[in-house]
């Protein structure tokens, strides 16, 4: 079955890859670029851009973006991975620099439910998406702009090829993230903790199967990729972004890096909340080579041909 899904799928792409991605935001900068613990990356095909989340500073894509001699006015479409200030610092400001080149530019922002709910610290005080205190005051001010935001339950077709999945079901993986922020449960009336139930990835399909990317990957790794293969029941060809190991035991690692093995892995962008050494083990496991292994910095590019093209020392 899953091979007659494949053909199938294969049958329904533009191109092997049809997007070009390059990553605007993670730790690890190139000559010239601003490095920040965050993640950002563009999707450029012949017909379209796309963002996939938007850095913490919100210079930090803009700037990087104009290192590498990306036209971020083409950007229209954005999927934002969760509501932490590492992915979404910079969209306020991508879309008030754009929108008079571009009404469209940065104007539609797919979330998955939750994302607006308001979190708070141990301690009472309040924590929101971009640099904000309160979700709620961040999505007027973004609204104002000219946003809109699209909530998704489940998976949606993008553009050509890209799925934002939506919410995760955490059938294997509980949670991958850190603690310390709650919530209010409406149901029980109390604040329970947040385990970031909005954390959605992408994935784009390709000839060669699914390339997810996730920013954080709090919903899991595994599920993740799960989640995708519901929707086109192919291998899991190659991953970027991060993807929540650097603090994980060997045993989470190795669980994780089997599940992969198993499941068509054969290039992988470990970035941003990875893990070099995590990225490494996963990738000693799988039996990555060399040239399909990255850790990803300010523009590292995988091709439309799926070969990845490094822009630092790593």
């Amino acid at each position: 079955m899953r091979f007659l899904s494949f053909f199938l799928a294969i049958l329904c792409i533009h191109l092997p890859g049809s997007y070009e991605i390059t990553v605007l935001a993670t730790n690890i900068s190139n000559y010239g670029g601003f490095g920040e613990w965050s993640f950002s990356a563009l999707y450029e095909s012949d017909d379209e851009s796309i963002l996939f989340d938007t850095g913490f500073h919100e210079d930090t894509v803009l700037h990087n973006a104009k290192v590498l001699g990306k036209d971020l006015s083409k950007v229209e479409k954005v999927i934002l991975s969760h509501f932490h200030s590492d992915h979404t610092g910079g969209l306020i400001k991508l879309r008030d620099t754009f929108k008079d080149i571009n009404s469209k530019a940065f104007s539609k922002v797919y979330v998955a439910r939750g994302f607006f709910n308001q979190r708070f610290t141990s301690e009472g005080t309040m924590e929101g998406p971009g640099n904000y205190a309160e979700a709620s005051r961040w999505k007027n001010d973004a609204e104002k702009l000219g946003i809109s935001f699209i909530i998704l339950d489940t998976h949606f077709e993008v553009a050509r090829d890209i799925f934002a999945t939506g919410t995760v079901a955490r059938t294997v993986e509980t949670y991958n993230g850190p603690s310390g922020l709650v919530i209010k449960d409406p149901q029980m009336d109390k604040f329970v903790p947040d385990i970031i139930l909005d954390d959605q990835s992408a994935g784009m399909l390709t000839a060669n199967g699914w390339v997810m990317m996730s920013g954080c990957g709090h919903s899991g790794i595994i599920n993740t990729a799960k989640k995708l293969q519901s929707i086109h029941d192919v291998p899991v060809y190659g991953a970027i972004g991060g993807f929540h190991l650097f603090n994980a035991p060997d045993v989470v690692i190795d669980k994780t890096a089997n599940w992969l093995k198993n499941n068509g892995m054969t290039k992988f962008m470990g970035g941003h909340c990875t893990g070099i050494y995590a990225a490494e083990r996963v990738a000693d496991i799988i039996g990555v080579t060399r040239e399909n292994l990255s850790h990803t910095a300010i523009g590292s590019i995988l091709t439309k041909d799926l070969v990845i093209l490094r822009s630092s020392v790593e």
